[in-house]
């Protein structure tokens, strides 16, 4: 039987440069493939405008981590989870049923309260220390209530 684990998680973690390198690799297969269709020329044109638009908006923000806005840490205490960045501090949060916590990369779907929409960050392996990485995953996936809304 488990007991219940009142004591305060705290993580914090970097960019990662395989991360990086996935997303780079990504991008340059959906350029070569643009590139190489048989289509109109203002449409391969619209295609690489947007690969280059979603290039500069997530590159920054979600794989180097360098805007205020990025989120770089997560925290669970007797209030709930939260999530930390730069220029909000820490935030309230609720986890979403298809967030993953696997061996290689974890990804933290949540809500932040009063928004509509549902955000996520990628947490590669690479991104903290192996035993940090480990005991995230592990309280992800055993700690009671995880998908509560904030209280």
């Amino acid at each position: 039987m488990s007991s219940p684990n009142n004591q305060t998680f705290e993580c914090h973690w970097r960019s990662s440069g395989l991360l990086l390198g996935l997303y780079v690799a990504t991008l340059l297969l959906a350029v070569a493939a643009l590139l190489v269709l048989p289509v109109p020329f203002w449409f391969r044109l619209l295609g690489l405008l947007l690969c280059l638009l979603h290039a500069v908006w997530v590159i920054p923000s979600r794989i180097l981590l360098s805007r205020g806005s990025s989120w770089l840490g997560l925290r669970h205490d007797q209030h709930g989870w939260s999530l930390w960045s730069r220029r909000a501090g820490w935030q309230p949060v609720q986890l979403r049923p298809d967030s993953i916590a696997l061996p290689l990369v974890v990804v933290l779907r949540f809500k932040v309260p009063g928004r509509w929409f549902t955000r996520g960050v990628c947490i590669p392996r690479g991104a903290m220390p192996a035993d940090q990485h480990r005991r995230l995953r592990l309280r992800l996936k055993f700690t009671r209530r995880r998908w509560a809304a904030p209280e």
